[in-house]
Parts: structure tokens; sequence; C-alpha cells
């Protein structure tokens, strides 16, 4: 793996600095008492260089790892021989989604979201984006059109996995149960 060069690794420090400063302001205030410019001046940017890196104050909250749509697709089309689709989405979720919620702020970052509106629809609709994608990818892999309702109903679900389990007391039982359930059906 090529590791990344001087400029690629100061944007990217740049953007953490700005997700960092964004979430201490949101939890110190709460989300809406805090504006972008008291986001740029906590991590020492212009408003400008913050818009060069995220799309608003909703975007800050969530730094959304860039390639998870391919990440997704891979899960699906780069499964072990003999591992359903199901089962690979199962490992992407459990290994993507319990690490975060397993972070010493996740409590606070629950709450956060949970009460605030704004921060709850657009973090399900960042999620669930990718529902589209994942449906033709489970699609293709089943041998059926590409806007079949049972491919895009089960990327629909995977993707509201963590809508579904933010703030549960226990994330990898609830993970586990709606897997359960979506290899196994309703009993």
């Amino acid at each position: 793996m090529e590791t990344p060069g001087r400029r690629e690794r100061k944007k990217a420090a740049t953007r953490q600095a700005l997700a960092d400063a964004a979430l201490k302001l949101f939890l110190e205030r709460g989300y809406d008492q805090v504006s972008i410019r008291d986001i740029a001046d906590a991590a020492d940017v212009s408003t400008t260089t913050l818009f060069k890196h995220f799309t608003g104050k909703e975007a800050l909250v969530f730094d959304e790892a860039q390639d998870r749509e391919a990440n997704l697709i891979a899960a699906v089309r780069e499964r072990e021989a003999g591992q359903s689709v199901v089962e690979a989405l199962r490992e992407y979720v459990l290994a993507t989604w319990l690490p975060l919620t397993a972070h010493p702020q996740y409590p606070e970052f629950t709450a956060l979201v949970s009460g605030t509106p704004a921060l709850q629809e657009y973090g399900e609709r960042m999620w669930t984006r990718h529902a589209a994608a994942l449906g033709a990818a489970i699609a293709e892999d089943a041998g059926a059109d590409h806007d079949d309702v049972a491919s895009r109903a089960l990327a629909r679900f995977v993707l509201d996995i963590p809508a579904l389990t933010r703030g549960t007391s226990d994330p990898r039982k609830a993970v586990e149960e709606i897997f359960d359930l979506l290899t196994h059906g309703w009993r």
C-alpha cells in the first residue's frame, strides 16, 4: 500500500481537526448553539477551508469514510465461497459498526444525535444512501434484475441497522438479533 504524500496527510489532518473541534463544541454547547464560524475558529481554519472538507454542520458530526459504498459492495462480491450474502453483511456490520459503539464518547454522541432531529435524519440518510448500489450488488449476485425489490429490501434493512441499534444497551446483541431475523425470518 502506498503511503499518502504530505499534501494528503495535511488534508486528512485538517479534516480530522475540524471533525474533532465540531464534536467537542457540539457536546459542550449543543448542536444548535454552535455555528460554522465557531468550528472553523476552533480548528484554526477559514470557513472556506471547512466547506472544502464538509458540506455542512451535519456532515461534521458524521465524519464518514469516503469508501463506505465500495466496502459494502465488496462485502457482497468478495465474500468467501459458500458464505451467504446475509452472513457477509453481518460480518461487515459487526466489523464496522460495533467499534464505533465501543468508543468512550459513544453515549454522549448518541445523546447528541438522538436529541437533535436534524442529526437523526442526516445520520439515517447518510447510511442508507447506499441502498440502491448495495441492492443492485445483491440482485446481481442472486441473478435477479438490478431493481429486484427483495434485494433492495435486504440492502435497506442492513443499512438501517445503525439507526435501529443506536442507544441499545448491547449493540452486538441487537445487531445479531436483526441478522438472525434476516436469516431465519420472523418467528
